[in-house]
């Protein structure tokens, strides 16, 4: 599987399981349970970044270092991590 499926394979996954924190939350469902699936989306997002990083790493930033411009291309992929740790 490549990492464009992989990806979309894993968003597929993580959407169920935010269908199903939907429905337990509208159903008062014991708080456990529904931090047990929330976790499990959180889980299978960061797997999507993961594989984002690494195909963007292994791309993108390869071949802007190859042009000499790597403090761009690492300043981006900083800036995205400082983002997602608000």
């Amino acid at each position: 599987m490549d990492s464009r499926n992989g990806a979309l394979h894993r968003l597929k996954i993580a959407k169920g399981h935010l269908d199903k924190v939907i429905r337990m939350v509208q159903n008062d469902e014991y708080c456990i349970d529904v931090l047990t699936q929330s976790q499990a989306v959180q889980g299978q997002l960061s797997e999507v970044d993961a594989m984002i990083l690494e195909k963007h790493l292994g791309t993108c930033v390869a071949d802007a270092m190859k042009k000499g411009d790597n403090k761009n291309s690492v300043d981006e992929v900083i800036k995205v991590f400082r983002r997602g740790r608000g």
